[in-house]
């Protein structure tokens, strides 16, 4: 007896069904379709890049994740995000673009984390950055703000927080200070929400802080209120330091523009307290949570930069920009039920069924289906008829026209509506028309 290998994929990878596959490009699509109305134009870069560009500016934890081979005398590493090519490309290619420079781009990254329920080591980033060329004006901060407010909202989002801070507040307010643990009081803010108060001041004595500095840490992170408000008490404090102040100053231009935007207040907010990215942003940063899913985390996160391109060229190329991380988050939600499971295998719209004798009508009326834009499938297998019908029902194809002789002396087919049963006798351009608004 042949022994076979068992089939498989390796931990940390998804592998998606045909209804399923169907849902999350139905999600891409969506996305790419909203940067699109905002003026991104697409690009593409390279999965595999010499490791010494990849690695030009990172390290650390990023180097031990980098999925690193050697083909012949080349050392080369699957990308594990896209801002990194991102930065290469445009220093590549600065004299063919033009600045500022709108660009999207979906596609797979490679990380080799140790894999998590909801966490993948290959997983879709869809990410926008707009990048300037020596400047970049604070608007653009507002419209990122704006194109994750569309983006969500065209997902079917409606009770979604786009919280929205400035990394110069949090530098400045650590200059202020005088600590020299910041990375150390960063894990500690990045579990509020997670440890009551008692605990989160525990924390803070451990990375070896001085009462008074714990109180003001304290009495920073629990600012609270509307947009107004918060800017209205940050600028109260009685903190001398630029940067703290030019933070404030940045902060409240952005939420003047967002105004203009037409985004809900209910859909943002400012959080002094987003602590991620803190070496790599230098300006707005970007979290996005979902109301109904709170303990999926962030869905979208992002911010302005000063120096895109610093490792590949001496020209300062600022720029904003969010990403969203589309594997894990269809993960999440379809764990969470938010994604529906409605029977739909196939785009395929329409199921011609012909008859022996009618094969080449079939054909030419399939072609006229097809070149109206609506995807057709012709069942061409011989078996019984219920097994035709039975293979359009599994797949959810809604309807279904079979082709016989008489339908072709008639020149009218019956379009059979697989969900209700109903069916109804009509010409070809009807049923053209019935289909175009499905």
């Amino acid at each position: 007896m042949k022994d076979y290998t068992a089939p498989s994929i390796l931990s940390g990878f998804m592998e998606l069904l045909p209804d399923d596959q169907i849902k999350f490009n139905k999600m891409l699509e969506t996305i790419k379709g909203t940067y699109e109305r905002f003026g991104f134009v697409p690009i593409d870069t390279p999965v595999i890049e010499k490791s010494e560009i990849l690695l030009a500016k990172s390290g650390g934890e990023t180097e031990k994740q980098i999925y690193r081979f050697n083909k012949g005398d080349s050392d080369l590493s699957l990308r594990f995000d896209l801002t990194v090519p991102l930065a290469r490309y445009v220093a590549q290619h600065f004299n063919s673009l033009t600045f500022p420079f709108r660009r999207y781009q979906t596609g797979k990254v490679f990380r080799g984390e140790r894999a998590q329920k909801g966490r993948f080591r290959e997983f879709y980033q869809c990410d926008i950055d707009i990048v300037g060329n020596e400047t970049l004006d604070i608007i653009n901060d507002a419209e990122i703000l704006s194109v994750i407010y569309s983006t969500f909202r065209a997902l079917g989002f409606e009770k979604f927080k786009i919280k929205i801070s400035n990394r110069k507040v949090l530098n400045g307010f650590f200059e202020y200070l005088g600590t020299a643990n910041k990375s150390d009081i960063l894990r500690v803010i990045d579990k509020i929400g997670k440890i009551d108060g008692k605990s989160f001041k525990e924390e803070l004595v451990k990375t070896g802080l001085k009462n008074d500095v714990i109180k003001k840490i304290i009495a920073f992170i629990n600012i609270k209120g509307n947009v107004d408000s918060i800017i209205t008490q940050l600028s109260e404090m009685e903190i001398d330091n630029k940067l703290f102040r030019d933070g404030i100053n940045e902060l409240k231009s952005v939420c003047g523009y967002v105004e203009y935007f037409n985004i809900p207040i209910s859909n943002y907010m400012i959080d002094t307290t987003i602590a991620r990215g803190l070496d790599y942003y230098t300006g707005t940063v970007y979290e996005t949570f979902l109301d109904d899913y709170p303990s999926i985390g962030s869905v979208c996160s992002g911010g302005r930069y000063e120096n895109l391109a610093q490792s590949y060229t001496d020209r300062k190329l600022p720029g904003v920009g969010i990403s969203i991380g589309l594997t894990r988050l269809f993960y999440q939600l379809k764990e969470a039920g938010f994604i529906t499971e409605e029977n739909i295998s196939t785009p395929t719209k329409l199921l011609v069924i012909p008859m022996e004798e009618t094969m080449n009508n079939a054909l030419d009326f399939a072609t006229k289906i097809r070149e109206a834009g609506i995807p057709t499938e012709i069942f061409f297998n011989e078996c019984k008829f219920a097994k035709k019908f039975s293979y359009a029902d599994k797949l959810g194809i809604p309807y279904v026209v079979v082709i016989g002789s008489d339908e072709i002396a008639a020149k009218e087919f019956k379009l059979k509506d697989m969900k209700t049963g109903e069916q109804k006798t009509m010409r070809t351009e009807d049923i053209i028309n019935t289909l175009k608004t499905i």
